[in-house]
């Protein structure tokens, strides 16, 4: 993922330390039931769609607009999926940062499946049953958005299967 001009001014005045974020992370549905991927240029690997919020943008818009600069695919949000605060990680470089991850179940509803930046080698579709190889991270997020229910929150004890709903 691209460092935004707005971190890289606060990496100035912070150096290195941990950098507390949000990020947003879309798990994209065609009408054939397929997830959109991408190979990332920074890890080789394959992985859901994602990447930070602008300052003030909202988890959805946030969404919509990373799918689309790294896929060209249009999308329209349909549900938070997880929320989940992620361990901290060390680039190359030195920085640290840890994120918010927001996750959200989008729905395909125009364009064709294309690197569109420098973010991914490649881009696609695939069956879920047959992904190819994927960290956990994607994995849990996959298997959370095929499921019906209330969003999923890390650490709410097994007693409620990670969820907790509003009432």
């Amino acid at each position: 993922m691209a460092t935004p001009d707005f971190i890289r001014d606060l990496r100035n005045s912070i150096g290195r330390q941990l950098l507390w974020l949000p990020g947003v992370s879309a798990v994209v549905f065609d009408d054939r039931g397929r997830v959109l991927l991408g190979k990332r240029a920074d890890t080789g690997g394959w992985s859901v769609i994602g990447g930070i919020p602008e300052p003030g943008e909202q988890p959805a818009e946030t969404a919509v607009r990373e799918v689309y600069e790294e896929t060209a695919v249009r999308v329209v949000p349909e549900g938070v999926v997880l929320v989940e605060a992620m361990p901290p990680t060390r680039y190359p470089n030195g920085d640290v940062c840890q994120f918010m991850d927001v996750t959200l179940r989008c729905r395909a509803v125009g364009g064709e499946a294309k690197v569109n930046d420098d973010e991914s080698l490649e881009v696609g579709w695939f069956a879920v049953d047959a992904l190819p190889e994927l960290d956990e991270y994607a994995l849990t997020r996959i298997k959370r958005a095929l499921e019906a229910g209330p969003t999923w929150f890390h650490g709410m004890g097994e007693e409620l299967g990670g969820q907790q709903t509003q009432g």
